[in-house]
């Protein structure tokens, strides 16, 4: 599937009181994505991905950020906001990387559709 992605980072102000702590109770790192609400039918918690960047809508920068997303595998273990919808957010360590991601159209390969 195609999903629109962005970036966040373990900022109160991204996230929540506790920044470090995904919405499973794992703690945030490279390889955690959070999915919004109404994706979790799809990718429910436990899922693991494989991500590729199309770059933006527009179609710039592809694989610009593929450097990232090579040879790994990200793992569901968060939500977005309720207003996100049909989107993913990968977790990054720092804002001005997760800036410069912006938005993004992603390639997501499901290799296993929640925790088992």
């Amino acid at each position: 599937m195609i999903l629109k992605a962005t970036a966040y980072t373990s900022s109160v102000r991204e996230t929540d009181s506790t920044p470090f702590i995904t919405a499973t109770g794992a703690r945030t790192r490279i390889g955690i994505i959070a999915v919004s609400r109404d994706m979790l039918r799809e990718l429910p918690y436990g899922s693991k991905v494989l991500l590729e960047d199309l770059g933006t809508p527009g179609g710039k920068g592809k694989g610009r950020f593929n450097y990232l997303f090579k040879d790994r595998v990200f793992v569901v273990e968060d939500t977005m906001h309720l207003r996100k919808r049909g989107r993913l957010d990968v977790w990054l360590p720092d804002r001005n990387t997760a800036i410069r991601f912006g938005v993004r159209n992603v390639r997501v390969t499901v290799i296993q559709r929640g925790r088992g």
